[in-house]
Formats: C-alpha cells, structure tokens, sequence
C-alpha cells in the first residue's frame, strides 16, 4: 500500500515537472471518469442532501458559441399554450389586475388575474385584457346617427377610445353608414346628434379578408381603423391601427393564435358559486383558468377541475398547489392542463412555519416536474423566486414557466398607492394568507359571507372555521419602476444565463439537464456568501440600465 502511494506521488511530481503536450487536453479529460459536478439526478436525492432550495445549487458553466440574443426561451404553460417568455404574475390582489395582465401579455408572459374580488369586477379585468390588442375586433362597440357626441365622451372615459363605427342601428350586423372619432367629436356640442359628425367616406374591407392583408390596408390608408363589411355593407367587425402598431412595438406578445387577441388568465376557487364565477370569466374571452388553493390534492379540486374540462373543454386549466408526485398525479388524472407547484415557498407565505407542511421549492419543482412530464403536462414554479438566477434554476429542474409574487409587486402595474415607509417609495404587499388578505370583505363594509372574503379563505379551507389561521403576512415592498422596464431585464437576464450555460434554449436546457450534460454543484453557506456582495463598506445594487 506504501509502495502504490508513493508510485502516485512520484506521478504527480513528474507530472508537475513535466507537462503534457496542451493538445491533449481533450484526451486527457475523456480520461477522468465522470464531468465536473453532479447529474440532477444526484443533486437531488433527498437521501443524502434533503430537500434543496434554489440558493442551495449552482449550474456549472457551458461553453459559448453564441450570442446571447440567439437564445430562444418559448415555452409551453400548459398543454396547448405556449409563451415566448417564461414568466406569470400571481394571482394576489397586491400583484395582478388588468394592468399587470396586459402589461405581462404584451411582453411575453400573462398575468392571472385575482380572484380576491367581485365575479363582475374580475370578469371585466378579463374584457379589459381582451380588448387590449384584438387583431379583428369582432365586438366591436357600436352607435347609431341619432346618438350623440356625448356618447360617444362617455365612451372615452370609461373605455378609453372613441373611434366607433356608426350602423344604421346602432348595432353590430347592420348597414355601415359612417365612423367617429376624437376629431370629429371635439369642441362640438354634447347633445349633438352623430349624423352631423360622422364621417361617411369609408376606407373598408371585405370580410375574409386575412389579418395580414387587412394590416396592409390600415396602413396604407393612414387612418385610425378599418371596418370589416360583408357584401351587403354590414359591418362584421373592425380592426385597430393603434393594434397594428402594438404588434410592431410588442413582437413577444402573448396572443391567441386563433383570434389575435391576447391570452387572458384568472383564478377562481373550488366553492359552487366559483362555477357561476367561471361562466362570466370565459364569456368575458377567458382562455385560461387557475385553480387557487394551497394545497391542490383535496376532493373539491378534483370535481371542479372534472366539471370544468366536461363544460369548457377548450379552456385550459392549471391545477395545484402541489409538491409531490401523489398530489400531481391526482390532478394530471381529473384532467388538469398544467400544474403550478409550490407550498410556503413564497417570501410572505409562512405555511410551513405555521402548518409543518410543505416542501423546500427546488426538491419540489424537480419531483414534480419530472413526474408530471411523462404525461406531457408543464409544471409552474409558484414560489421562491428572487432573482434571475432563481428563474433559470427553477427551469433547469423541469418548470415549464415560473409564477412571480414579490418580484412583480411594487412595479407601477400592480395594484395600490405607492406611499412612504422609512424615507423609501414602497408599496403594499400580502399573502392571500394574511388576516388582511382573508377579511378584505369586512374592509370593504360587506357582510361576513361576502363574496370577496371567502374568495381568499377558501384557497386555505377555512371559510367555516370560526378563527382565521393566518398562512401568510402583510408588508411592503420598494418602487421596482414599470413593468415594462422591469421584465425585459428579466428576459435578457435569462438569456445571458442560457448562455453561460451553452444551451441555446429552454427546450436545449431541459435536455441537456435530462442527459446529464448540464451539471449542478452544491454549496455550502460560505460559498453562498462567497457568491454574493461581500467585504464591502457601502455599495449600490442596480440591477439594470435601459439603452
């Protein structure tokens, strides 16, 4: 055993002392007996590491033959959406309405829309989200020559637009006469009648007409919109400029590819009355449907997930939360479209404190994910996102697409008043597990069995508890600006990490993962602080500068 010892040391030495030719490198790492790092597979074996969270692992780094804008990271959210970028914004009443909705929709991802609120009231976020970019707008709203101009302002303050194509009868299917717009009704009287300021000389198209032809047609016309007749000079429906020049400032837009319109996506309970709920969201053009509970493995989901595919087999539906592969199963086999993983994972959610339940995220998304993909159903990270970083981790494991809370919330899209708290511009931030979240019904001076209340207790089961057991906390979070600017960082963000990865996409990512050529490393907590800001006095985090 000596002698073995010494012949390796003396090996070594020679080694040292003389080199191998550079151009063997490739041979002499075909010679080592496994790559650098560990296989996910052996990452995340809970036998010998526990359950994993995403600072607890890094990728190691590829090689790079590419430009970082070559990186291409579409992916699929369901069975049958796909988006051109991997973000959602939660459905928490702090974080999406329809102006994150249609701001997440224009840039590449969606935002599902809270349900903490009146059916009537969400179902018109959803409208708000449709109507956004419609390509053919085939509800057009429509007024008659004996309206009049102050019509058509109230149709401006409450819409926001007042191009409106006048029929004969005011209505949609009748004879095109004329078209009104912010020109033709200004400094006019209220009470004057539209025959007097309409304008009667019409560039039009027929029906039929393709998309792409009738853009043609808008632009070369110069005007603001193309009414669509059919050959008796009905109007059928109608097309935006203002559409066509989103689709040019947008090109990841996340649209429906049948209709043009943007994808919409709102939460609804699993109580009977979110049945009723569910009827006005998809009247209102819903495309997708988020089951909203903590934990997603429970009977009433089950049954509403089975009612829902039987009654709107064409919506797609997202089922969860979940983080084992028992829960998934159970909500892959009533028919679930997609499944959104994470249990007290969120930085305002303190069920595993509270409850000792639930999963560290990155154990949980691996087991699910790899699960739930042998039926070819996507899986959603929902939780535990803080970074960039967090985001590619999350897709390295099998996430399809990653939910986003805490980081979207005090953008200028999410919802509430930015105020000031200790000299910074903040806004409100809580759980759909906070007491505030639960009783925002008595807030609003509603009776106890209000709609809105139990719309944030049910996603914990306990609207007939008589005391609130609070899963998660109410806060602030600082002005992280727009949306707008915010999530493309993230987008070119994830694309750099792509990149030092040496995978050209989130599709090359997974498989690289799967076969074992992309490799993780574990880190203790000194590497932890090692790998970030440290040994400074004073420093400033900017995150990213608009060119």
């Amino acid at each position: 055993m000596r002698r073995q010892r010494d012949t390796k040391i003396c090996s070594w030495a020679i080694a040292r002392l003389m080199p191998l030719n550079p151009a063997d490198a490739f041979k002499v790492l075909a010679d080592y007996p496994r790559p650098d790092g560990l296989s996910v597979t052996d990452l995340m074996d809970s036998r010998i590491h526990g359950g994993l969270t995403y600072n607890d692992f890094l990728l190691l780094p590829g090689k790079i033959d590419f430009t970082a804008a070559n990186v291409v990271t579409e992916s699929r959210i369901t069975r049958n959406v796909v988006l051109k970028t991997p973000f959602m914004s939660s459905p928490m009443d702090t974080v999406t309405e329809d102006s994150m909705a249609i701001a997440m929709a224009l840039l590449g991802g969606i935002g599902v829309i809270h349900h903490n609120q009146t059916a009537e009231n969400q179902a018109a976020m959803v409208r708000a989200v449709k109507r956004h970019e419609n390509g053919f707008i085939t509800d057009p709203v429509v007024l008659s020559p004996a309206h009049t101009v102050a019509d058509v302002l109230d149709i401006k303050l409450r819409l926001g637009f007042c191009g409106i194509p006048i029929t004969e009868t005011g209505k949609l299917g009748a004879k095109l006469v004329g078209i009104v717009t912010s020109r033709d009704v200004q400094f006019r009287d209220s009470a004057t009648p539209l025959a007097d300021v309409m304008t009667r000389q019409l560039v039009t198209a027929q029906q039929g007409i393709t998309l792409i032809e009738a853009n043609d047609i808008l632009r070369d016309s110069k005007k603001g919109k193309l009414p669509l007749i059919d050959g008796q000079g009905n109007l059928v429906s109608l097309l935006a400029r203002s559409d066509l020049l989103k689709n040019q400032s947008y090109p990841l837009a996340s649209k429906n590819p049948q209709t043009k319109q943007l994808y919409a996506a709102a939460a609804i309970g699993t109580r009977p009355n979110d049945r009723e709920r569910l009827g006005l969201l998809v009247e209102a053009g819903l495309d997708i449907v988020v089951i909203d509970s903590s934990q997603g493995n429970s009977d009433f989901q089950i049954e509403m997930i089975k009612w829902i595919k039987s009654t709107y087999p064409k919506l797609e539906v997202i089922a969860g939360n979940v983080v084992t592969r028992e829960q998934t199963a159970s909500l892959i086999a009533a028919g679930a479209d997609g499944i959104r993983v994470g249990m007290g994972s969120g930085s305002i959610c303190i069920t595993q404190e509270v409850m000792a339940v639930g999963r560290p995220q990155a154990t949980a998304v691996y087991a699910v994910a790899e699960f739930a993909s042998r039926f070819g159903v996507p899986v959603i990270a929902d939780g535990g996102i803080s970074n960039i970083g967090h985001i590619v981790k999350a897709l390295a494991l099998g996430a399809s697409a990653v939910m986003m809370g805490g980081l979207l919330a005090g953008t200028e899209e999410a919802p509430g008043e930015y105020f000031y708290h200790e000299g910074k511009r903040v806004k409100t931030y809580r759980g759909m597990g906070s007491l505030e979240a639960m009783e925002t019904g008595k807030a609003a001076g509603k009776p106890k069995t209000s709609t809105i209340e139990n719309a944030a207790t049910s996603r914990y089961f306990s609207e007939s508890s008589t005391v609130k057991v609070a899963q998660g906390v109410s806060g602030d979070v600082q002005d992280k600006g727009s949306v707008r600017s915010f999530l493309p960082y993230l987008y070119v963000g994830v694309q750099h990490s792509l990149q030092d990865i040496g995978v050209r996409s989130i599709s090359e990512l997974r498989d690289g993962v799967a076969a074992g050529k992309v490799r993780f490393e574990l880190r203790t907590a000194s590497a932890q602080v090692e790998g970030g800001v440290n040994g400074l006095n004073s420093y400033k985090k900017r995150l990213f500068a608009a060119t």
